[in-house]
């Protein structure tokens, strides 16, 4: 049990010896037949997103219209998948301790002979080692999402915009994406689509200066006041 804890990539149909055989014969039968296409499904399974769903579906050109709101988006995708890879290290540590101790425990039910609690730790030290491999797929999934954010950013950083301020950028950007959503209603659209679209697009356009920044509440005020 300790080597297979050690192995980095799960076995699916060796690692799951003992959960196959709980399965009928003909079931289980089934399953080893499909030994080497599991394990090759398992090796290659998508958790995460790919390149193309980034650059297609995330950073559209509808929802992020601009470098700076494409880029910012992938700041945030990277810093969420950054997040989420510290978080799937400290269950990893934690799936660790776990083992340690189970096998602590099955020590001691051997020495006393207790057959069902060394059965019972069977089963736990197997659900173990199901565990650290589906968590250690997730990490190097977040690995890889957490790197190609890094070179989207770089090709998206071309100097239009600052890459230190996400507010810099957000008054353009959403303007024409709320024109993308204004042009997008039809016929169809119920009262609220209408009122989300239309609503932050007339204010942005109030308030839209000509060096994309925007006007207080209290200066368009006064400019509408001057202007009457």
């Amino acid at each position: 049990m300790e080597n297979n804890q050690e192995r980095k990539d799960l076995v699916v149909t060796e690692d799951l010896q003992a959960v196959l055989n709980v399965l009928k014969p003909e079931e289980a039968e089934v399953v080893l037949a499909l030994k080497e296409e599991l394990t090759d499904n398992w090796k290659k399974k998508q958790i995460f997103r790919t390149e193309t769903e980034m650059r297609i579906s995330v950073l559209n050109d509808a929802s992020h219209p601009t470098a700076g709101s494409k880029y910012w988006q992938a700041v945030r995708e990277q810093s969420a998948h950054f997040d989420g890879l510290m978080s799937v290290t400290f269950e990893l540590r934690r799936n660790e301790v776990k083992r340690l101790r189970l096998e602590k425990e099955m020590r001691e039910a051997l020495e006393e002979g207790d057959e069902l609690r060394v059965m019972e730790l069977e089963i736990d030290l197997d659900e173990n080692l199901y565990g650290k491999a589906n968590m250690a797929q997730v990490a190097k999934d977040r690995v890889r999402e957490v790197s190609l954010w890094s070179k989207l950013k770089a090709e998206l950083n071309d100097g239009s915009f600052d890459d230190q301020n996400v507010d810099q950028h957000q008054a353009q950007s959403y303007r024409l994406t709320l024109q993308n959503r204004v042009a997008a209603l039809n016929a169809n659209s119920g009262p609220s689509e209408i009122i989300n679209a239309a609503g932050p697009l007339q204010t942005v356009e109030r308030l839209l200066q000509a060096d994309g920044t925007l006007l207080t509440f209290d200066d368009a005020r006064k400019q509408l006041q001057q202007g009457q």
